[in-house]
C-alpha cells in the first residue's frame, strides 16, 4: 500500500504564537502518512550561547507542542545551529519531542545518539530517517562524550592565481573520508532494517542562486550509493534544484518553511537586543526583501515547497513537490493550480537547469512531479 511522505525544510519558531504559521499547511501535514520537518534551532529555557558564529536564539520547548499539533511525525536535527545554546538546547528539545511522541534523528547527548535513526511504520511499510550536518562550526559536532549533531566534514581548499595579483582564489571542496564513511555505515545498517531509507543533509551555500558547492552532489550521491532511497537537502534559505540519481530522487534544497523572526533582535528577548551582524550589509548575496519583517530574507527565499514522496515496500514510487510561497507575514501558503503556484514551479525548473541538473519537472493538478517509478 502506498505511503505518502511530506518533507518541509528549516523550522525556526522564535516568534511568539508560532502555531499561526502552520495555518495553511496544517491540513496537508496532518493528512500525510508521515510528515517530516527540520528543527533548525535549539529549544530550551536554560541555554547559554556556546558558539562564536552568529548564535540562534533559544526557542521555548513549548514550541515543540505546536509541531505535534501541526501534524509532524519526525524531526531531523543535524544542523549548524542545533548546539548554539549548548547541550541543554539539544537535551530539552529531545525531551519535548519525546513528550509529544515525535521521532527524531541527527542530534543527541553523544555521537551514538546523534547517529541513531528514527524509524516509523505506516500500513506495513517501514521508513527510516537519518540526518547529517555539513556546515557551520565544528563545536556543534557530537563526540562520544559531548552533545551535538551528526557531522559530515567538508574540506576547503583554495588556490591563488599568482599571475593575477588581487584576484579571488579558486575554491575547491571535498568530503572528509572518515565522517563520510560513518554516514555510509549508518545508511547501510539502516538499509538492512527498513523498506525505505531517507537521508537529510544540512548543506550548501546560503542565499546563492541555484549554485551547488562542489561537494554537494558527491555527498548526496554517496548517500544513495550507500542505500538511501530519498535525499533531502536544506540549510541555504533558498530553494535548490532536484535530480534523479540511480533511480532515486534528490532534493538538493527545500528551503526553510517557517522562519519568523527579525535579524535585529531576538523576538523573545531572552538575551536582550542583538544587533544585525556587522557584516550583513556587505553580503552581496543578501538583499532583504523591502517588506522583510518578520522575514529577513531575500525575495527569492519566499519560494518554498513541501517535498512529496510516495513510497511502498519496494521503495520510491513517485517524487515531486507542492509549491508554496511565504507571504508578507512570514506564513507559508500552499498554492496549487494558480499563478503563484506556477511561478514557484517555474522557479524550480529554472534553478534545476541553472545548476546543470537534468530532472524534468512536470506540473500536474497544481503539484509538480520529477520522478515516477517505471
Amino acid at each position: 500500500m502506498p505511503v505518502e511522505l511530506n518533507f518541509v525544510g528549516d523550522l525556526m519558531l522564535s516568534a511568539p504564537g508560532p502555531a499561526r504559521y502552520f495555518d495553511s499547511a496544517r491540513t496537508r501535514l496532518r493528512e500525510a502518512d508521515i510528515a517530516i520537518g527540520h528543527l533548525e534551532w535549539p529549544h530550551t529555557d536554560r541555554g547559554q550561547v556556546c558558539v562564536v558564529d552568529i548564535p540562534a536564539p533559544a526557542n521555548p520547548p513549548s514550541a515543540i507542542d505546536v509541531l505535534a499539533e501541526a501534524g509532524f511525525d519526525v524531526l531531523t536535527m543535524a544542523g549548524n545551529h542545533m548546539f548554539d545554546q549548548g547541550p541543554y538546547g539539544i537535551e530539552d528539545a529531545v525531551t519535548a519531542l519525546r513528550r509529544n511522541g515525535l521521532a527524531h534523528t541527527g542530534a543527541g547527548m553523544t555521537l551514538d545518539e546523534a547517529r541513531t535513526p528514527a524509524v516509523v511504520e505506516r500500513d506495513g511499510v517501514s521508513v527510516g530517517f537519518l540526518s547529517y550536518n555539513a556546515v557551520g562550526p565544528r563545536e556543534s559536532w557530537a563526540t562520544p562524550v559531548k552533545a551535538g549533531v551528526a557531522p559530515v566534514r567538508v574540506l576547503n581548499h583554495y588556490e591563488l592565481d599568482v599571475a593575477s595579483p588581487g584576484s579571488a582564489p579558486a575554491e575547491f571542496t571535498s568530503l572528509d573520508p572518515e565522517t563520510l564513511d560513518a554516514m555510509r555505515e549508518d545508511i547501510a545498517a539502516l538499509r538492512s532494517e527498513v523498506d525505505v531509507v531517507c537521508v537529510s543533509l544540512h548543506k550548501g551555500m546560503g542565499f546563492v542562486h541555484a549554485k551547488l558547492a562542489q561537494y554537494e552532489r558527491p555527498l548526496a550521491h554517496a548517500a544513495v550509493d550507500a542505500g538511501a532511497d530519498v535525499v533531502i537537502g536544506h540549510h541555504a534559505h533558498i530553494l535548490r534544484g532536484v535530480e534523479v540519481y540511480r533511480g532515486r530522487p534528490v532534493f538538493h534544497g527545500i528551503n526553510h518553511f517557517v522562519a519568523a523572526y527579525t535579524p535585529e533582535t531576538d523576538p523573545l528577548g531572552r538575551h536582550g537586543n542583538r544587533p544585525r551582524p556587522r557584516n550583513a550589509p556587505s553580503l552581496d548575496f543578501f538583499t532583504p526583501d523591502p517588506g522583510e519583517a518578520p522575514f529577513p530574507f531575500p525575495r527569492d527565499s519566499r519560494h518554498t515547497i513541501i517535498a512529496k514522496v510516495v513510497v511502498d515496500a519496494g521503495g520510491v514510487a513517485e517524487a515531486g513537490f507542492v509549491p508554496c510561497h511565504i507571504g508578507g507575514d512570514a506564513r507559508p501558503v500552499l498554492h496549487g493550480d494558480d499563478d503563484q503556484g506556477r511561478r514557484t514551479i517555474g522557479y524550480m525548473r529554472q534553478i534545476t537547469a541553472d545548476a546543470g541538473l537534468s530532472a524534468t519537472i512536470v506540473e500536474r493538478n497544481g503539484e509538480a512531479t520529477f520522478f515516477t517509478r517505471s
